[in-house]
């Protein structure tokens, strides 16, 4: 375990880590020592050139133990309500326990909708991609204060993946209270089969997927494999990892148990497979420049577009076509079709005084478009 732990976190530039609730709060309390710990691992992890984005669940669990809650599920208003206290004092706690490392932190609430939602994936994509490249580790959380779906479902795994396949990383830790995938429950079979590496979700191995187990965990197994098949489409490679002791991702680079499921592409090129499987909704026409830029890398600006077709929103996918027709890319679009038909042919500093307002220098960023 050890030599694919090393190899997979030791060449992954972007390391997304997944907490679980049950791990971070204990009887309503912030493991506080344990926190430490993880914010030891990030800057382990920041130290060695890479970006760090922290998934975590806990809100409600510590706005639980704040407001004297009972135990046991709660009406959708009081765990919205739990959820709200339980917010600050999780941003906090983070805050707190990265400032000792210098690391700065940002809270960033999601639901499912936001990287579902093509619009609202752009934005949040950005905002996200900006945080890490300022150095920034985001606390990323559910919005449960507003969502009803993802707190009776309580599926921040899934959410680890969402968040992962956005800013294009590589790996994907969920630390949680089991050690990886096994063939049966460990806790009533013994001799249940663990497994180290997983290359593909086969129907044999869902039915592997057992219930939630642990009390304060919404999350069970059925949903971490529903993760790993998010994360493995898009490239990044996931583990189901044990992070109750000090130190976790610190232990799995020296061999801890745990199961990889391996992806067979890199996020890259994963992407721009999604994105050239999309219908696309319209078509920009270009100049030779511009092609050229396309072509050697580069982003497509406003000044090279000299045609637009058909009727598209921000986040749209859309055609890139030389004027002859040769289609040259796919991408998705930062504009809608009438602000395109606004903006095309001019400089990226004149947006703000044809729109109106300072949009995105680019029409289809590099990192959204498949040549």
């Amino acid at each position: 375990m050890e030599a694919l732990s090393t190899e997979i976190l030791g060449t992954a530039k972007v390391v997304v880590l997944k907490i679980g609730s049950a791990l971070l709060v204990q009887n309503g309390a912030l493991r506080g020592a344990w926190l430490m710990s993880i914010a030891e691992d990030v800057a382990m992890l920041k130290a060695q050139g890479k970006a760090v984005l922290v998934v975590s669940s806990g809100s409600i669990a510590l706005g639980r133990g704040v407001l004297g809650l009972p135990s046991g599920d709660l009406p959708l208003e009081m765990a919205q309500a739990a959820a709200a206290v339980g917010q600050i004092k999780l941003a906090h706690a983070y805050q707190e326990a990265l400032k000792p490392h210098g690391i700065e932190t940002a809270q960033v609430l999601l639901t499912l909708e936001d990287s579902q939602n093509r619009r609202r994936y752009l934005n949040t994509r950005a905002t996200l991609n900006t945080l890490l490249g300022l150095g920034v580790v985001p606390i990323v959380n559910e919005n449960d204060t507003v969502a009803t779906d993802e707190i009776r479902y309580g599926d921040n795994d899934r959410l680890g993946a969402q968040v992962a396949t956005l800013i294009g990383a590589e790996a994907l830790v969920l630390l949680s209270d089991v050690d990886g995938l096994y063939s049966a429950d460990p806790r009533v079979d013994p001799k249940a089969k663990h497994f180290n590496e997983v290359s593909e979700i086969t129907h044999k191995i869902e039915d592997m997927a057992g219930d939630p187990g642990s009390a304060g965990a919404s999350g069970g197994m059925r949903t971490k494999l529903m993760a790993a098949r998010i994360a493995m489409d898009a490239g990044c490679a996931m583990a189901i990892a044990k992070g109750e002791k000090m130190r976790p991702i610190q232990a799995l680079l020296k061999g801890d148990r745990c199961t990889w499921f391996k992806a067979k592409h890199d996020p890259a090129s994963a992407r721009k497979r999604w994105i050239s499987a999309m219908k696309m909704l319209g078509t920009v026409s270009i100049d030779a420049g511009a092609a050229r830029a396309l072509r050697s890398g580069k982003s497509l600006l406003p000044a090279g577009v000299r045609a637009t077709e058909g009727d598209f929103e921000r986040g749209d996918p859309v055609e890139v076509r030389s004027l002859e027709g040769e289609l040259i890319a796919k991408g998705l679009i930062a504009y809608s079709a009438e602000e395109v038909r606004k903006i095309m042919g001019a400089k990226s500093a004149e947006i703000k005084a044809l729109l109106g307002y300072k949009g995105r220098t680019a029409l289809i960023h590099r990192d959204d478009m498949a040549i």
